[in-house]
């Protein structure tokens, strides 16, 4: 399995974005959902968004093509923690141990890279999927909400 994370450039954004397919049973409110249109200036908007918010935007790579993004969210710059989120491109992608090798890599990325102690996530509560994956990476539950599972990973405790 050759997946590795690379800086997400403009272009690779389109790439990903172009296939991207959201999986409407993974909206808090669904409600809400509605699909998902690709198109260049939304796509580019989004990725200037991240870049705005000083987050770290990581291409799940397999291959040469992007699967995936995690993005390294509230960093604090004094070397304590980040949130993490991931999202996969498709379906065609999930349930292959990718989401799992992308998370441990980024966990990598935070705790040695940039030297942070603690890298939070969470999931929906109806999310079983990604929070078997937190699990699977080396993150534990610290609580839970009406919405959601909080998770933290803590670079001391951590063995990939």
């Amino acid at each position: 399995m050759d997946i590795h994370l690379m800086v997400m450039t403009k272009e690779l954004c389109r790439i990903y974005m172009g296939g991207f397919i959201p999986d409407p049973d993974l909206f808090a409110d669904p409600a809400a959902y509605q699909p998902y249109v690709y198109t260049q200036d939304s796509c580019d908007a989004y990725f200037e968004r991240h870049r705005n918010l000083g987050r770290i935007h990581l291409a799940v790579m397999l291959q040469d093509e992007p699967i995936g993004e995690v993005v390294l969210k509230k960093i604090d710059h004094t070397g304590k923690h980040c949130t993490m989120g991931i999202s996969m491109q498709s379906d065609a992608f999930k349930n292959r141990g990718f989401g799992t090798q992308a998370e441990i890599l980024a966990l990598e990325y935070a705790f040695q890279k940039l030297g942070l102690e603690t890298v939070y996530a969470d999931a929906l509560l109806n999310n079983h999927r990604s929070q078997h994956v937190l699990a699977k990476a080396g993150f534990r539950e610290t609580h839970r909400d009406d919405a959601f599972v909080y998770y933290r990973c803590d670079q001391a405790d951590w063995h990939k």
